[in-house]
């Protein structure tokens, strides 16, 4: 499962309550999920999804191994004007040693212990709420990071990853997603909240 597919299974199923009011009488073809506007800084992208969402963009990195052109990691960090606050998930491959969890280390930030919140046949995910002084943390390091993993193995092993580009890829990620969050249609005045099913 790529990263960008945790919003984009929620929002295919915003498309899929949307269909009977959408469908006449004519035959539908499937919905297809939105698709985001992507803009490149650095190493890293920036998507934002043409969505009503608390954290319509997010800021992307994903590394091949040069030997398989396999993904070996992926972050997304996403933020969400309303709350002020980051919300991460990173990607890593199977067999890795679940307890130990992942430390993520720069030149002049090394984090807690993150620990996985899901695995399946694509990798294992940690997702989290990322404090605003990690994000901070991270966007003042540099020119790279590394994902200190263990393996079930026994051996522990650092994943590098880029920081080029990752504080203004922050900057433009924030800016994109306060600027949908204001154009973002509010509720009439006085109209009750919409039931839940």
């Amino acid at each position: 499962m790529k990263i960008g597919n945790v919003l984009t299974g929620a929002l295919a199923s915003i498309l899929l309550l949307a269909g009977p009011a959408l469908a006449q009488d004519a035959p539908a073809a499937p919905a297809a999920p939105p698709r985001p506007d992507v803009k490149q800084v650095g190493d890293w992208f920036v998507r934002c999804y043409p969505v009503q969402s608390p954290s319509p963009c997010d800021m992307f990195h994903e590394q091949d191994s040069q030997q398989t052109h396999q993904r070996i990691l992926s972050i997304s960090i996403a933020y969400a004007p309303a709350q002020d606050r980051h919300i991460a998930v990173i990607s890593l491959p199977l067999e890795i040693s679940i307890p130990k969890g992942v430390v993520i280390q720069t030149d002049s930030f090394t984090s807690p212990v993150l620990h996985y919140r899901v695995c399946n046949r694509e990798g294992c995910f940690v997702q989290m709420v990322m404090d605003n002084a990690t994000v901070d943390a991270l966007s003042k390091s540099g020119p790279a990071g590394k994902l200190n993993i263990g393996a079930d193995n026994g051996k522990s092993y650092g994943l590098n990853f880029s920081l080029k580009g990752f504080a203004a890829a922050h900057d433009e990620m924030v800016a994109q997603a306060r600027v949908k969050a204001k154009s973002a249609p509010k509720p009439a005045a006085g109209a009750a909240p919409a039931a839940t099913p």
